[in-house]
């Protein structure tokens, strides 16, 4: 697809587009119009298994709100959508006071592991059929780690990680050799079980990759 300018919409104080983003259709044809560039309702509807006058629908929707937007067509008779923006952000903690706040989260978290499902079944596929060089399959990566951190660490990790990620993209821009790579991050914290000695522990130093593996 054509590389769009980096641009973001900032989703913390705008309780209209959250409750609008809550749909995961919605979510789900933004997601595609950012990855694979213009494309049609009717394209969508065949990529999603929907219906193209629910596809459009939801454009419209999108587009009311500033997600979406009508791009170039290639002829008279059609009507073209393209993502408004590269990234959407918001900020967690304000987010969480805004109406509709908590259940735009989990809907896109949910539609993020939705998302990495469907990544790692083209991955594999694409792998299988020889359209990625045999180099990816030492360098892609699907790991999980169960770490102790502080909130503050938790979050400065987060930072640290989405500005390497930038670095990296910047530095590999324009190289023939350059894939489009997805990269899925998380950091969720869960309490520890009532009845364990360590539930009321707040410090510790016994942090560990729970799993460190490749795909495949």
């Amino acid at each position: 697809m054509p590389e769009q300018p980096s641009s973001r919409i900032d989703l913390t104080h705008n309780p209209a587009a959250l409750k609008a983003l809550t749909h995961p259709l919605r979510v789900r044809l933004l997601g595609l119009l950012r990855s694979e560039g213009p494309a049609t309702a009717s394209e969508l509807a065949a990529t999603t298994g929907e219906t193209s006058a629910s596809t459009s629908y939801h454009l419209r929707v999108l587009a009311r709100h500033g997600f979406v937007s009508e791009a170039a067509a290639r002829d008279a008779r059609e009507r073209r959508w393209q993502a408004a923006h590269t990234l959407t952000t918001w900020d967690n903690e304000a987010l969480l006071d805004q109406p509709g706040g908590e259940v735009f989260l989990a809907t896109t978290r949910r539609q993020q592991v939705d998302h990495l499902g469907r990544t790692l079944d083209r991955h594999e596929a694409d792998l299988a059929a020889g359209r990625l060089a045999p180099a990816w399959r030492a360098a892609a990566h699907l790991d999980d780690y169960e770490l102790r951190l502080t909130p503050a660490s938790a979050a400065g990790l987060c930072r640290e990680f989405a500005a390497r990620a930038a670095e990296l993209a910047a530095r590999d821009a324009g190289n023939p050799e350059a894939a489009r790579v997805v990269v899925v991050t998380a950091a969720l914290p869960v309490a520890g079980h009532p009845d364990s000695p360590r539930a009321e522990e707040s410090t510790g130093a016994d942090a560990g990759p729970a799993q460190d593996g490749e795909t495949p």
